[in-house]
């Protein structure tokens, strides 16, 4: 047998799959603790879990979305596991190590915000680490200056950049609580005068 047929009688490479990334995010952060000390695994795969209603991409990157920033993973040995391009590029946009100046937190958001698919997982992560108990988990810790405040600052920025029920979607998945938060956002920046709306206008709107 030939090798080309070799080859075909194998069948295709299997693809690096969304079950895949979920193992190896649980292996990759097993040992390692968050702000709270608590399990960061807890933490990456519920960033993936909230990802469920998009495509794999963007689903393997949410769980992963760590892993550049945290373990010596780099680009060429992710690529080499079979993840996509498209899945990397969205990994390294949101790991800070990589933005131009790391410590400018406000700047790696707005850098985010120039992606869809970053943004995304962006708003997954930022979701996760509002929960309210964790909010006042943290504020506890940090009575000063708890970290929760930044990501409150981030949401705005964040929600400009991906359709309103793409956000959604993700926060009734991870984090409901902040679905009040957003529609009183967008009641905000609603300037339509509903006293003088007539059913004409709206129809032509």
């Amino acid at each position: 047998m030939s090798e080309p047929e070799f080859m075909e009688a194998r069948g295709p490479e299997p693809r690096f799959t969304v079950e895949t990334a979920k193992v190896l995010a649980e292996v990759a952060h097993n040992r390692q603790k968050d702000k709270l000390k608590r399990p960061y695994r807890e933490h990456v795969i519920a960033v993936g879990d909230a990802l469920a209603d998009f495509d794999d991409d963007i689903r393997i990157a949410g769980y992963l979305h760590d892993i550049a920033e945290d373990t010596p993973m780099t680009r060429q040995a992710l690529l080499d596991m079979g993840i996509s391009e498209r899945a990397v590029d969205i990994i390294e946009r949101v790991t800070k190590r990589f933005h131009e100046n790391p410590d400018d937190y406000e700047a790696g958001i707005r850098f985010i915000a120039e992606d869809h698919d970053a943004t995304l997982v962006k708003i997954a992560d930022n979701a996760h680490n509002s929960l309210p108990e964790r909010v006042k988990a943290l504020a506890e810790k940090w009575p000063d200056k708890p970290p929760v405040t930044r990501y409150d600052d981030a949401r705005p920025v964040l929600y400009e950049a991906v359709p309103v029920e793409e956000i959604r979607k993700i926060l009734a998945r991870i984090n409901p609580w902040l679905l009040e938060e957003l529609d009183a956002r967008l009641d905000e920046d609603d300037d339509t005068d509903y006293e003088n709306l007539s059913y004409e206008s709206a129809a032509e709107d």
